[in-house]
């Protein structure tokens, strides 16, 4: 069992898979991760089994080069540009699938399992070569990727509403004396 980037805040209330050296586009996978961080075990599946299926998509935020614009992703905040890759889904739905079982195995209620971590990491370049006019060679690389994630059951200080702070900060401190113009 490798080491994993984060250790969960209460790993009785936790489960973890990984994959490691996973053919599947790092850029995109990366994208699909970002978009299913801090979803619920069974709403990231029903997203990306309708990703799968053209009826939602991916929106891309950081490696967005060259991605068209579509209209499907008006209703994410911030982006203009998405796609639909169907691998990264697929594999990322196969880690969904390994979690769960791994949660169903420590006892863990399965629909309150929430995706507090997912972390995606190039791998080491797999070469290839393909051939060109005039007798040259040029590489043919893939980029491969290392996927983990840990799913925790949703805490109590991830339910606190806005403005039912436990005062814990000094804008909320603030707020509960009535100073700093919060009226």
């Amino acid at each position: 069992m490798g080491k994993y980037s984060v250790e969960p805040a209460d790993a009785s209330k936790s489960c973890k898979a990984r994959g490691s050296n996973l053919r599947v586009h790092y850029k995109n996978t990366h994208e699909t991760a970002e978009a299913i961080k801090g979803l619920s075990l069974p709403r990231a599946q029903k997203y990306l089994r309708d990703v799968i299926d053209r009826k939602d998509a991916i929106p891309f935020r950081k490696h967005m080069g060259g991605v068209g614009r579509k209209a499907q992703v008006k209703k994410y905040r911030g982006a203009t540009q998405c796609r639909w890759p169907v691998k990264s889904c697929k594999f990322l739905l196969d880690l969904l699938t390994n979690a769960e079982s791994n949660a169903e195995i420590n006892g863990l209620e399965i629909e309150s399992l929430i995706i507090t971590h997912i972390q995606v990491n190039r791998a080491p370049k797999m070469r290839r070569r393909t051939y060109r006019a005039h007798g040259r060679i040029n590489p043919y690389m893939s980029s491969p990727c290392h996927v983990e994630m840990i799913l925790s059951h949703k805490s109590e200080k991830d339910t606190v509403k806005r403005g039912e702070s436990d005062g814990s900060n000094a804008v909320a401190r603030r707020v509960k004396s009535g100073a700093g113009g919060f009226e």
